[in-house]
C-alpha cells in the first residue's frame, strides 16, 4: 500500500518571518511544501539602549499602577535589561502592586513566569480590544506603563494620555529592515510572478516590511495584484492582516493567533484553491 502525499506537496510558499522562522520552515517542509524564504524585518533588542534603561529607572522610582504588556519577548527583555544592570529585583518590586493587562497569551506567559499575574487579555489580542477595555475601565489619574513592540503605538498612548493617563514607553526592542534585502527580493519577486501559491505574514511589520520593500523596488503594484488575484496572502491573525487589508488584498487567518494553527489552515486552505 503506497503512502500518500503530505497535503503540500506541489506547492510553493513564501515566508517573510525573522522570528521563529525555521520552525515555520520546518512546519511546511514537514507537510510537503516548498518553500522560499524572505525574511522582511528583524528585531534589533535595545538591552543597551539608554531609553530603555532610563524608562526602567522611572518605573522603579514611580511604580505604575497599571503595566501594559503587548509581547512575552518584549517583557522577559525587559526584566532582563533591568537584571543586566543589577536594577531586576527593585524592578519587580515596583511592578508587584500594578495590574497587568497582556495583550495575548504569550504576554500572559511572560507576566506568570516572572511570579506576577494579568488581570485580564483581550480574546482577540488586539491592542485595540484592549485599549478599548482600558478606557472602559477608567484610567484618569494612573499611572500605566506600556511595554512597545516594536512600534511606538502612538495612537495607543496618546488615547490613554487623552483620557487622563500618566503615560510612560518602555521600549525593549525595535523592528528594522533585514539587513540584506536580497531574500526579501527573490520572494517578492516569486509572488508578483505567481510563481508562490501563497505568502504568510507572522507579525503586522513583517506585512508592512513587505509591501514598502515592493514599492521601494518598483513591485509594489504587481504583488498586490498578485496577492488579490492568485497568491494566498495566510497570516497568523487579524492584527497581522491589517497592513495587507488597507491595500485591498483579501487575507486569511485562523481563529487562534499560532503559527501551528496557521499551517493547519493553510494545509486546508491551498488544496481547496487549486485548479
Amino acid at each position: 500500500m503506497s503512502t500518500p502525499e503530505p497535503p503540500l506537496t506541489g506547492f510553493t510558499v513564501g515566508v517573510t518571518a525573522a522570528r521563529r522562522a525555521d520552525e515555520l520552515v520546518a512546519l511546511l517542509e514537514r507537510r510537503g511544501a516548498a518553500v522560499v524564504l524572505g525574511p522582511a524585518m528583524r528585531i534589533m533588542p535595545l538591552a543597551d539602549d539608554s531609553e530603555l534603561h532610563a524608562a526602567i529607572r522611572q518605573v522603579i522610582a514611580s511604580p505604575p499602577e497599571i503595566v501594559v504588556v503587548t509581547t512575552g519577548m518584549g517583557f522577559r527583555g525587559w526584566l532582563d535589561a533591568a537584571q543586566a544592570k543589577g536594577l531586576g529585583e527593585p524592578l519587580l518590586d515596583a511592578l508587584r502592586g500594578a495590574a497587568f493587562f497582556a495583550r495575548g497569551p504569550k504576554a500572559a506567559g511572560a507576566v506568570r513566569g516572572a511570579g506576577l499575574r494579568e488581570e485580564w487579555s483581550p480574546p482577540s489580542e488586539s491592542s485595540g480590544e484592549l485599549l478599548t477595555h482600558l478606557l472602559a475601565r477608567g484610567v484618569a489619574g494612573r499611572r500605566i506603563a506600556v511595554q512597545l513592540h516594536g512600534d511606538p503605538q502612538h495612537d495607543f498612548r496618546d488615547a490613554l494620555a487623552g483620557a487622563g493617563a500618566d503615560v510612560s514607553a518602555v521600549p525593549v526592542y525595535r523592528w528594522t529592515p533585514p539587513a540584506d534585502p536580497a531574500p526579501l527580493d527573490t520572494l517578492i519577486d516569486a509572488a508578483a510572478e505567481r510563481a508562490l501559491d501563497a505568502v504568510t505574514f507572522t507579525s503586522a511589520p513583517a506585512a508592512a516590511g513587505t509591501l514598502a520593500r515592493a514599492d521601494t523596488t518598483g513591485h509594489g503594484d504587481a504583488l498586490v495584484t498578485a496577492l488579490r488575484e492568485r497568491v494566498l496572502a495566510m497570516c497568523v491573525g487579524p492584527v497581522t492582516a491589517a497592513p495587507l487589508r488597507e491595500r485591498g488584498v483579501p487575507v486569511v487567518w485562523p481563529e487562534r493567533a499560532r503559527t501551528a494553527a496557521m499551517v493547519r489552515m493553510l494545509t486546508e486552505e491551498l488544496p481547496a484553491r487549486r485548479p
